[in-house]
């Protein structure tokens, strides 16, 4: 890997608008004569797969050996952290789905906190995706 990695800044546009019990994204709609069109996307849940894909990235560049040092750094149980971690192992069509706010009902973040399988088309069979 060469020391000259680039990284890029994605900035998108949208509110949250916060409602008794939960948070919704807003996004902008693109055709000024429009109406706002709320996304499905479940904030907790987004939350979480950043997270995992961090703490897989920071795994992978080196900065901590092990789950355990990388839990005592972040400050978060060792237990959990694992827990995370296996949202990386998503299907990317799933994943996808999850950030575009089109994922089934009953798809949350503590039904995805539970052992799920690990081949990409059980994944999609038990939570209930179809593959588009």
């Amino acid at each position: 890997m060469s020391s000259s990695t680039t990284h890029v800044t994605v900035r998108v546009p949208l509110a949250i608008r916060r409602r008794p019990g939960r948070k919704t994204v807003v996004i902008p709609v693109q055709d000024p004569g429009g109406t706002k069109v709320p996304t499905r996307a479940d904030p907790a849940l987004l939350k979480a797969l950043a997270r995992a894909f961090r703490y897989q990235r920071l795994l992978d560049e080196g900065r901590y050996a092990t789950i355990s040092e990388m839990a005592d750094a972040e400050r978060i149980e060792r237990g959990y952290l694992g827990t995370l971690l296996r949202l990386t192992l998503l299907a990317p069509d799933i994943v996808q789905s999850i950030l575009d706010g089109r994922q089934p009902d009953g798809v949350t973040l503590p039904r995805l906190l539970e052992p799920f399988p690990a081949v990409w088309a059980v994944q999609r069979n038990a939570l209930k995706f179809s593959r588009t």
